[in-house]
């Protein structure tokens, strides 16, 4: 069946910097991932990677032991899953330069998702990095080094100054990091090939692409995530490309985590017109144009921002969006074939319910988060009659709470729940407990006494 999707890789995005799932969860749905069509995984680690020595900093409180990584690439090659780490190593960079030890390598010195790109330690950090995630990946014929939106670059202090020099632009102080970054790539890792997210080669010129050697470093990711996608102008990007002198090109789409920074539940109908999208994209170009496809799926959209939808609940989407790839479409048969690898009996693609209760790996978490979402703020808005409210409500979301700690750590567990229940429990539990002391026995109203002089 894949032999007729244009797209030869098809990897799944785990975009670990919020909500990581634990590794018992990696095993369970590896398999579901192969069986519904995926090849391979891009694991964006940021600090779920067990980072040693001077780096050692950047790890998070539950990050993966090598032990771990090991095991998640065991699994992988398990399920016929081609693992291609990345990297950031330009913008995205909070999780790194958040830290006091290395803020003075931002860009601007308020902000720590940039890079400076000018200090020589900058490209040690990033080459250390690179350097410590490849040694747990051998034989990885891809490395994804982001580059994607590279906000304030030109603004800082030494910026400003080098680009008063004749003939210096902010395109090419982007392609001189992104080719020196890539060449420490190929220097240590020759028969690993650098991929970069587009999104900051879009406006350069041709000619300056051209003359600045990174189309023969590097294999650009085209991301465009919206529903209504404009297939003529990716098209014309695909071209530019090629002109340009990058021999091979891949796209990303999404799967989830591209409808809202605090979207809790997955609108399966946009992503599926997103692939339907990229598979008319994929059909204005050559055969070959394009090597394959990511389908992301976010958890932030940056460090420092909320969760979006966590991993199990957008598991229906994900199946949708690669069974379409593979189809090239996405009819009744497609459906049939989703319902039955995840147990669902009648899928609902416009809506945020499906009839039945699903039996893939965390369609648990699916239901209580779907119940939870649709229905706990609701009903804490509506008028309180009684009391078994907030009894059916803890009952649930204690339900809830021990699904998630089945598959995230703790951190991400408590995250998840102060953001989408604590707020309307407490909402809850205050009205109440006012509504209690409201209906309560009334003081004695006051004889007919002598005024002592005190205030009531």
């Amino acid at each position: 069946m894949a032999g007729s999707s244009p797209f030869k890789m098809r990897l799944v995005h785990l975009d670990l910097k919020g909500a990581p799932p634990k590794v018992s969860y990696l095993s369970e749905v590896f398999p579901l991932f192969h069986a519904l069509g995926a090849n391979g995984l891009l694991i964006e680690y940021e600090d779920m990677f067990p980072y040693e020595g001077h780096l050692r900093l950047l790890r998070a409180q539950h990050a993966y032991s090598p032990s771990e990584i090991k095991e998640i690439l065991h699994l992988a090659t398990l399920n016929e899953l081609e693992v291609v780490p990345l990297v950031q190593t330009f913008g995205h960079m909070e999780f790194v330069l958040k830290h006091e030890a290395l803020a003075h390598l931002r860009e601007v010195a308020c902000f720590p998702n940039t890079l400076n790109p000018h200090e020589a330690e900058s490209l040690a950090l990033v080459g250390a990095m690179v350097d410590q995630v490849m040694a747990l990946h051998p034989g990885a014929r891809w490395l994804h080094v982001g580059c994607d939106e590279v906000y304030y670059l030109g603004e800082g202090e030494a910026s400003r100054h080098w680009l008063q020099q004749e003939h210096n632009t902010k395109a090419r102080l982007c392609l001189s990091h992104v080719k020196a970054v890539a060449s420490h790539v190929l220097a240590r890792h020759p028969a690993t090939t650098p991929l970069v997210w587009d999104d900051m080669l879009r406006d350069i010129p041709e000619d300056q692409l051209s003359a600045s050697g990174v189309p023969q470093l590097v294999e650009p990711v085209l991301w465009d995530y919206r529903a209504d996608l404009d297939v003529h102008s990716k098209a014309l990007l695909m071209a530019k490309y090629r002109q340009c002198g990058f021999p091979r090109l891949w796209a990303a789409s999404a799967f989830k985590g591209a409808t809202g920074v605090s979207q809790a539940l997955t609108p399966i109908e946009h992503h599926l017109r997103n692939h339907v999208q990229w598979l008319q994209v994929a059909a204005r170009g050559p055969a070959d144009t394009l090597q394959g496809i990511v389908l992301t799926g976010w958890q932030r959209y940056d460090h420092f921002s909320v969760l979006c939808e966590l991993l199990p609940v957008g598991i229906p989407s994900l199946a949708v969006c690669l069974q379409t790839l593979l189809r090239g479409g996405f009819g009744e048969d497609s459906k049939a074939r989703v319902e039955n690898v995840l147990g669902i009996s009648s899928l609902e693609i416009t809506g945020f319910t499906s009839e039945g209760a699903a039996s893939f790996p965390g369609s648990d978490i699916l239901a209580l988060v779907t119940e939870a979402g649709l229905h706990l703020g609701s009903s804490v808005d509506e008028m309180l009659q009684r009391d078994s409210l907030l009894a059916r409500w803890s009952a649930l979301m204690g339900e809830l709470e021990a699904a998630l700690h089945r598959v995230f750590y703790p951190d991400a567990v408590e995250e998840w729940l102060e953001e989408n229940v604590h707020p309307s429990l407490q909402r809850l539990q205050g009205l109440l407990r006012d509504l209690g002391e409201a209906a309560g026995p009334r003081p004695p109203l006051a004889g007919p006494g002598p005024d002592t002089g005190q205030d009531p």
